[in-house]
């Protein structure tokens, strides 16, 4: 540059100019043709020694400038396209863990309120064959839009309550035979159940399984019952523990249903299991027609656990009753509708709603199904 700037200063001034010690006479013509030869000379220097462009192992070509993209490049030079992800359409979605299995827990869009519901005639006969436009939806007496219906074939999560009190020690065998023959013939692949012991404190004694043998093995190791009587708090327990599982919450107590060490009271068990999603079905051993007043009171929360939650109470007198009353408990679960309710926004407030669900096609037929649902305010997604 020193010299270009020099040879345009002799060809204004037409004035001799010193480069390396000898002096050069330039003037007009020739301080033209000097300029123009040395600016085609840097070009040509700068065109030479310009890097290169590199290519890495892959054969792409790498982009100098990775803000600019190229209008006309070739498939080897064109970016990376990537897919946009897709929300799930469903209301539930299982986890992964680093392996990339599915595990059994899975999460579950807490806006949805499934309400499972049993239809019977005037004869105790379960009807089969409705459909969703016969169904009658209300919410705090409002009339309400039924989202879907499904039937049985939805999967089943139950927990067992044991009672393995010193109360009733008398019927233990009883009560561990029928359960033995329950878990066998009610358990589909699709369902998984799991075992609960009752006395003093609560234990999880099989985790949940659909191995009918794994369960009937575990109630047929009881050993000799002791102890009193946490019932609210296994009831709570168990709702808790079913809760992150998708599919039907259903949890069936075998007891007496006296409550004789919890430290939850009734009030708060019912809000739990109702919170839960939870139907709770009650085998009441050890009644009999000359029970006392407190087996009477026992006798009553367990009516009103199983009405409010859409279950059933079964008091059997015999060894024949007993079996019949865990044959219903099946029946009604292969039998079942399920219905889906997507509650408006002013109803996702952590309050309890009152449900009324109807068979419009059939005034006769009784329904039995929970009779509330409760979104909580952190549970909105």
């Amino acid at each position: 540059m020193a010299l270009l700037e020099q040879a345009g200063e002799l060809g204004k001034r037409d004035q001799p100019a010193q480069a390396g010690g000898i002096t050069v006479c330039l003037k007009g013509r020739l301080a033209r043709r000097l300029l123009l030869h040395s600016s085609v000379s840097l070009l040509i220097s700068f065109v030479v020694l310009a890097p290169r462009p590199t290519h890495s192992q892959s054969g792409r070509q790498k982009q100098a400038n990775t803000n600019t993209t190229p209008q006309n490049s070739n498939s080897n030079t064109r970016p990376r396209q990537t897919s946009k992800s897709t929300p799930p359409t469903n209301s539930t979605r299982p986890n992964v863990n680093q392996e990339g299995e599915t595990d059994d827990v899975v999460r579950v869009n807490s806006t949805l309120v499934p309400v499972p519901a049993t239809v019977v005639d005037v004869r105790g006969i379960a009807v089969t064959n409705l459909k969703l436009e016969d169904f009658e939806l209300r919410i705090d007496g409002q009339l309400s839009v039924i989202s879907d219906l499904a039937r049985a074939e939805t999967p089943v999560r139950m927990a067992m309550l044991f009672d393995n009190s010193g109360s009733l020690s008398e019927f233990r065998e009883f009560e561990k035979r029928a359960a033995i023959r329950f878990f066998h013939n009610v358990l589909r692949p699709v369902d998984q159940a799991a075992v609960f012991s009752v006395s003093t404190d609560v234990t999880l004694a099989e985790p949940l399984t659909n191995d009918a043998r794994r369960l009937e093995s575990t109630i047929a190791s009881f050993g000799k019952p002791e102890g009193a009587t946490s019932l609210f708090d296994a009831i709570i327990q168990a709702g808790a523990y079913l809760k992150p599982y998708a599919g039907r919450r259903i949890i069936v107590i075998v007891s007496d249903g006296e409550d004789t060490t919890s430290r939850a009271d009734f009030d708060t068990t019912l809000q739990r299991a109702l919170a839960d999603d939870c139907q709770i079905y009650v085998v009441q051993t050890g009644l009999y027609e000359n029970a006392n007043v407190r087996a009477l009171a026992a006798e009553r929360r367990m009516e009103e656990f199983s009405s409010q939650t859409g279950g059933a109470v079964y008091i059997p007198r015999t060894t024949q009753d007993l079996d019949n009353a865990f044959a219903q408990i099946a029946a009604d679960l292969a039998q079942q509708y399920i219905l889906s309710y997507y509650p408006a926004p002013d109803k996702r407030d952590g309050h309890y709603h009152l449900i009324a669900l109807t068979v419009k096609s059939r005034p006769n037929a009784r329904v039995r199904a929970r009779r509330v649902f409760l979104v909580k305010t952190h549970d909105r997604v």
